[in-house]
């Protein structure tokens, strides 16, 4: 061959591969780094489940660009596993802080990280609670102490030894969730272990771990929804609250709302949390409307944690002025366990534009972040 020719053919070709390589290469822009839909867009922000998940492309760090609760357990776990239960909370609360939609499922996910650690530490509770564990609301303590429990042959006798000698806040409410387990979610068994406690606050914290289990034993998983007769229901919306004995009432009805958001799918009806309030009112004639409204404020915070503005204007919607102050209340509250500094409730506060909720909110300062 003439070498002419060749090189006026080996031209050719390498003109023909490169326009090849062209149509076959992707120039399109690498999936940005974001949180799932924006505050402006109907069920936006944390309260929002992502679209198209599947497509999202990874970050550099080779986390996916957007969170579901699957993904992040399944890191959760694999890291737990090559490493240990401090790795993994350190690495959770970097990424709840970084993607604040993620705390709406990082407490049950803690609550696994618990669970497995007993079975890996053969049961050995010191060394298991020996990590870190403040993370999404202390739930890989809740999950550690449910498991304990439930492992227990005597755990009546058990459950006043656990959190012994401090007796802290989140361990009993832990103990409270464990409660459940032992009594296959049956409430009046449960309560009777929860009455094992000798003082009454301690009782009172057991409850709220208690109906916490009761009304989302997790809230992402729609096989563990909790199971609660429809026909009770429909007599009584706020079904089992006011059969409860008072002690015992009002951890339930700031927990009821946790089943109604739920089962009328708040990640794609934001106007959920509107219609939750008025739904509250049917506690009003058993003392219950002040706690149900909490713990609608509460759950919103929680599921719409990137967009506190908005979460305030939701409570914000009901029609008289205690239920705005009480649903503030619980804004502050599950922002001030989620944020243990001291300064959170402050700057939830400088966030709030309407001037009553604002207000509400810095009089709400103060209230204890022991429920979440």
């Amino acid at each position: 061959m003439q070498p002419r020719f060749f090189a006026i053919l080996t031209a050719l070709l390498l003109g023909v591969l490169g326009l090849g390589s062209v149509a076959v290469t992707d120039w399109s822009p690498a999936a940005a780094d974001t949180a799932p839909a924006s505050s402006t867009a109907p069920g936006g922000g944390a309260g929002a489940r992502p679209a198209a998940v599947g497509g999202a492309g990874a970050t550099p760090t080779g986390d996916p660009a957007v969170w579901t609760r699957s993904t992040l357990r399944n890191k959760m776990m694999a890291e737990m596993d090559a490493t240990d239960p401090g790795v993994a909370l350190a690495d959770l609360d970097r990424i709840t802080k970084e993607k604040p939609y993620t705390v709406r499922f990082c407490h049950p996910i803690a609550h696994e990280l618990g669970h497995a650690a007993v079975k890996r530490y053969h049961e050995d509770f010191q060394k298991v609670i020996s990590f870190p564990h403040e993370t999404c609301a202390a739930g890989y303590l809740h999950g550690a102490v449910e498991e304990m429990l439930n492992a227990s042959t005597q755990p009546e006798v058990d459950l006043l030894k656990l959190c012994a000698p401090k007796n802290t806040g989140p361990c009993i409410h832990g103990v409270g969730h464990g409660t459940m387990f032992v009594a296959k979610q049956d409430v009046a068994k449960a309560r009777d272990l929860c009455n094992k406690f000798t003082t009454e606050q301690n009782r009172i914290r057991c409850s709220e771990g208690l109906f916490m289990q009761l009304f989302g034993p997790d809230e992402e998983d729609e096989q563990a929804k909790a199971n609660l007769p429809a026909d009770k229901l429909a007599q009584d919306p706020l079904y089992p609250c006011k059969d409860q004995p008072s002690l015992f009432q009002s951890a339930c009805y700031f927990y009821a709302p946790t089943f109604y958001l739920s089962s009328h799918d708040y990640p794609n009806h934001p106007e959920v949390y509107a219609e939750a309030l008025k739904w509250c009112l049917n506690g009003k004639s058993n003392g219950g409307a002040v706690d149900c409204s909490r713990g609608v404020g509460s759950r919103t915070m929680k599921y719409n944690l990137d967009r506190e503005d908005w979460a305030a204007q939701q409570c914000a919607t009901a029609a008289d002025g205690w239920q705005r102050k009480a649903c503030a209340e619980g804004l502050v509250s599950y922002y001030t366990v989620n944020y243990t500094d001291g300064g959170a409730a402050g700057r939830l506060c400088t966030k709030i534009t309407n001037k009553e909720m604002q207000g509400y909110c810095r009089s709400a300062g103060g209230l204890s972040g022991s429920l979440d």
